[in-house]
């Protein structure tokens, strides 16, 4: 029989013709164990999708607004006029500011640690960057209110002083000297993120082929040059989709956007100078008063917008990765 045979209808390699396969007791618990579990995850996810669904519609089929455009929020029961574009803006701008600055600054920290830090000193680095995950969000909450806020005071006025003909400093909605501004928000969730984007860059820049690494240096590259021409082109997708998961972290934060955002009767402008809600910290600052079910699902179908967003987000980072297989 010749190889071309036995490659396509032979026995598997190292299995006997004819030899049957014994599947281990073990090998079968483990297996339903990982089947089950993803099968769990993927249910749990699509029964909180189903159920934010019906507890929203009641509310949706009552609402005199358009929920998408409308920039007004009405919850009461007896007048629901509720739209999330305004909860949306704030959502997203803030998060993109706290992206932009937690993106480069990850970068070079995770290069730090991987390219030129010493290995006694990158350890014991990594777990202070990492411990920056485990510090609860109202922690940082507070030190954005009470500390970061005033030390940002001149900062803010010096810009909104000089560079408040661009609409992005304008005078917003909220006192610079208060500082409960997105721009305070946009700091703190930037400095939550670092620990997310570091971490999983950190990582993918870590399996970098060192023949790779090797060859760029034997060809006399220097180390930026190793890092530009090997260890980038290599980590771009993974880096990328590590700040999308990060971006999906800021979106949903809660209790730290609450204590430093000011509420606002005032539509957003579109300044890092304004206040406002997210819609998580909209939903966290009502929750005390949802007692009565068609208001309550005013705040549920934000809270389904901002579920779909984030879903959005985390599908879209995983897509970035789909197509390389150093990251399977």
């Amino acid at each position: 029989m010749s190889s071309t045979a036995q490659g396509a209808g032979g026995p598997p390699p190292g299995q006997l013709a004819g030899a049957k396969v014994i599947t281990r007791p073990g090998d079968r618990i483990f297996k339903a164990l990982t089947v089950g579990s993803g099968i769990f995850v993927v249910l749990m996810i699509a029964l909180i999708g189903i159920f934010l669904l019906i507890q929203a519609i009641p509310s949706l089929v009552d609402n005199q607004a358009n929920f998408l455009f409308s920039r007004g929020w009405n919850a009461d029961p007896a007048n629901l006029a509720f739209g999330v574009l305004d909860l949306l803006l704030v959502t997203v701008f803030s998060s993109v500011l706290a992206l932009i600055i937690a993106m480069p600054v990850s970068l070079g920290i995770a290069l730090f640690l991987t390219q030129y830090a010493p290995r006694r000193l990158a350890r014991p680095f990594a777990y202070l960057v990492d411990l920056l995950a485990a510090v609860p969000s109202i922690i940082y909450g507070l030190w954005g209110a009470y500390v970061l806020a005033p030390a940002l005071a001149p900062v803010t006025e010096w810009l909104n002083e000089n560079l408040g003909w661009i609409p992005l400093f304008a005078e917003g909605s909220s006192s610079l000297a208060i500082g409960q501004t997105i721009f305070t928000a946009g700091i703190v969730l930037s400095v939550m993120l670092l620990p997310i984007i570091t971490a999983i860059s950190r990582e993918v820049f870590d399996r970098t082929p060192s023949t790779q690494i090797e060859g760029a240096l034997a060809l006399g590259a220097t180390k930026w040059e190793v890092v530009r021409t090997t260890v980038l082109p290599f980590g771009r997708a993974g880096y990328v989709s590590a700040s999308m998961l990060g971006l999906g972290r800021a979106l949903g934060e809660t209790i730290a956007v609450l204590i430093i955002l000011s509420s606002t009767t005032q539509n957003f402008s579109f300044s890092l100078f304004d206040g406002g809600d997210t819609i998580a910290s909209k939903i966290g600052r009502a929750a005390p008063e949802f007692n009565d079910p068609r208001g309550a699902g005013a705040y549920i179908a934000a809270g389904l917008m901002l579920f779909v967003l984030t879903f959005v987000v985390n599908a879209f980072a995983r897509s970035i990765i789909a197509g390389h297989k150093e990251y399977e």
